[in-house]
């Protein structure tokens, strides 16, 4: 299926590896231009020669970490003089780190709400400009099954994560008229260094290996397995195309079935 955005500029955050990678293969596959970037200069850098090889299109990189805003607003500014005004935004970020409510302070809540709402608000305010020009725009924003079913042991996340939904709801309804379209992405288990962190931690605690618990945390959706970083791509790139053109203000869960809620 072509699904209509060639051409189209598309900016993804933390895109060095992980979901963010396959998701910028994935625009990239559809002859999207890229803007990524990640912390790490070396990986965001190879990254994007890699994607320039495999797939032939114009690729911007930059080192940047999302929870500095006015580093993450200069990276689109960048990347609108390199490659053109953005149609598409993917916004990624790592997690906060896991804990019980009794581990953290206020300044783990400040620093949670900075990597995972305000980097997101501050990636939607830089781009929207351009998204209202063009009267087009796809904005997605990578959250967690956690905002239909929070996870034990991840208060942080649990908590601001659903924050980012309710933001991406309203921004629904007021530039649905413009055709600019707001949509979160929950991924379940997928096979990241996040879902490794996880495991390990619940390994320790129960006395057991890495590996047996990632089977037992598999046993619990209904394909029985982990998912892979191209499979939840492929569905965040659908979200990104023109195919889904009355697709706004949803909350896909690519989780394999993880998810019990109806």
């Amino acid at each position: 299926m072509d699904l209509g955005i060639q051409d189209r500029v598309a900016v993804v955050t933390a895109a060095s590896r992980g979901m963010g990678r396959a998701i910028a293969e994935a625009l990239a596959a559809e002859g999207c231009k890229l803007a990524i970037c990640s912390r790490d200069s070396s990986a965001i850098a190879a990254a994007a020669e890699a994607i320039r090889g495999g797939h032939g299109t114009a690729v911007f990189h930059k080192a940047v970490d999302v929870s500095d805003i006015d580093a993450l607003r200069a990276f689109v500014a960048e990347a609108r003089a390199a490659l053109g005004p953005v149609s598409i935004a993917v916004a990624n970020a790592g997690g906060p780190p896991g804990g019980r409510f009794e581990n953290f302070g206020a300044e783990d809540w400040q620093a949670a709400f900075r990597l995972n709402f305000l980097s997101t608000w501050a990636l939607i305010e830089s781009v929207l400009p351009d998204m209202r020009a063009q009267r087009w725009g796809r904005v997605v924003s990578l959250t967690s099954t956690s905002v239909r079913q929070p996870i034990e042991g991840l208060i942080l996340s649990n908590g601001v994560r659903a924050s980012v939904v309710g933001m991406l709801k309203t921004l629904a309804a007021e530039y649905g008229p413009e055709n600019i379209l707001f949509n979160n992405a929950g991924p379940g288990l997928i096979a990241t260094d996040r879902l490794l962190s996880i495991a390990q931690r619940r390994a320790d605690a129960a006395g057991i290996g890495r590996d047996e618990m990632i089977e037992r945390l598999a046993s619990q959706t209904a394909l029985r397995r982990v998912g892979q970083p191209q499979e939840f791509a492929a569905a965040v790139a659908f979200l990104c195309s023109e195919r889904a053109s009355y697709v706004t203000g949803s909350s896909l869960m690519i989780d394999g079935g993880l998810v019990k809620a109806v």
